[in-house]
């Protein structure tokens, strides 16, 4: 028996207008190499968003300890990921964007451009916001920015703000910017969310427990008013309540932490362990804060986490991939984009 889509109410667009999108996801190396990956790292660690402490102190551990030794085992990590397309998570994120303009195409009867660029690496946002600025000098169209960050982070989606207010900046006609903060309980994105567990358990042996693990942040991010746990836990609320499931049917857990300090608790590696420990023997496991498979859900979680968990005594775990270009995940944006159109702009036919 196949799985049906979750469904949910949606409203029809009151308008059919032209607009363009911005995707935006954080970023890759270009290729699984020391060199590629130490100027991606760097472009990365600098920015005051994702570590803010001490610059100079920060500066000497960065230049003079990271990015000497750290890119040769990164790439280890990549080159066991690696596609023959490239990056997955550059590879999924275009397919995600071509998903999304047909989609749109669609439902509106006209071609929609999607644009996809990253925080950091390439297609870089400089480039990709100058060649759209270009391409309508006199009359430039309503832009609406969708960071592929469901739950909203500084260290996410404010550093992509930050770059295009930068790079917008330098613009001299403006377009009119419409920047979609989170959308960690958009109904849609929930049901596509719930759709794709429901659909992995009908092919695979259901686990144990299922797992929310989302990418971590320190714990004094948390504490200086960074919303992000809040918002990952009121995503993995909503798909147990869409999926029916009781709190002792699932946990949610952060991973991915770096450094010596606090992250947000409680920790993947340490519950993949406690619950191997505990007898759990089979466990499915999904990554809602990511919109596409990069490093740290297949190396990270299909990976290492597998080895956690069994050397802990678990014997199965399950990864559930992200939800990618699948057409439920291009819907739900497509219904997030059309929420944001701005339909009382003099550009939009009513």
């Amino acid at each position: 028996m196949q799985a049906q889509p979750f469904t949910h109410e949606a409203a029809a667009p009151q308008s059919a207008a032209p607009f363009e999108v911005l995707l935006v996801n954080l970023g890759t190396p270009t290729e699984p190499s020391p060199p590629a990956i130490r100027r991606y790292l760097k472009a990365f660690l600098q920015d005051t968003r994702v570590v803010n402490t001490s610059r100079w102190l920060w500066w000497l551990v960065l230049n003079g300890f990271i990015l000497p030794f750290r890119p040769k085992h990164v790439a280890k990590l990549y080159k066991s990921i690696w596609t023959d397309q490239g990056s997955p998570l550059l590879v999924h994120s275009q397919r995600l964007a071509d998903q999304l303009s047909l989609t749109l195409r669609q439902q509106l009867g006209q071609t929609v451009p999607v644009h996809l660029a990253m925080t950091y690496g390439t297609p870089a946002l400089a480039p990709v916001i100058q060649n759209i600025a270009k391409a309508h000098s006199t009359r430039p169209p309503a832009l609406i920015v969708l960071p592929l960050f469901p739950q909203y982070s500084a260290t996410t989606t404010g550093a992509a703000f930050d770059a295009i207010a930068r790079e917008i900046g330098t613009i001299p006609n403006l377009p009119t910017l419409h920047f979609i903060r989170s959308y960690a309980e958009f109904d849609p994105y929930i049901c596509a969310l719930a759709h794709s567990i429901q659909s992995h358990w009908e092919t695979h042996p259901r686990g144990e427990k299922l797992l929310f693990s989302f990418h971590g942040i320190p714990a004094s991010y948390q504490q200086k008013g960074d919303p992000y746990p809040e918002e990952c836990a009121a995503t993995a609320h909503r798909v147990a309540e869409k999926l029916g499931l009781s709190n002792s049917d699932y946990a949610l857990a952060f991973q991915s932490r770096f450094g010596r300090q606090e992250w947000v608790k409680p920790y993947t590696d340490h519950l993949l362990a406690e619950w191997g420990q505990q007898g759990i023997r089979s466990i499915d496991v999904i990554c809602p804060g990511f919109a596409a498979d990069c490093l740290e859900t297949l190396e990270e979680i299909t990976i290492r986490g597998t080895e956690q968990f069994h050397t802990s005594g678990g014997k199965t775990l399950n990864y559930i991939p992200c939800l990618n270009d699948q057409p439920t995940h291009a819907e739900a944006l497509a219904q997030l984009t059309l929420r944001h159109t701005p339909h009382s702009s003099p550009h939009f036919k009513s």
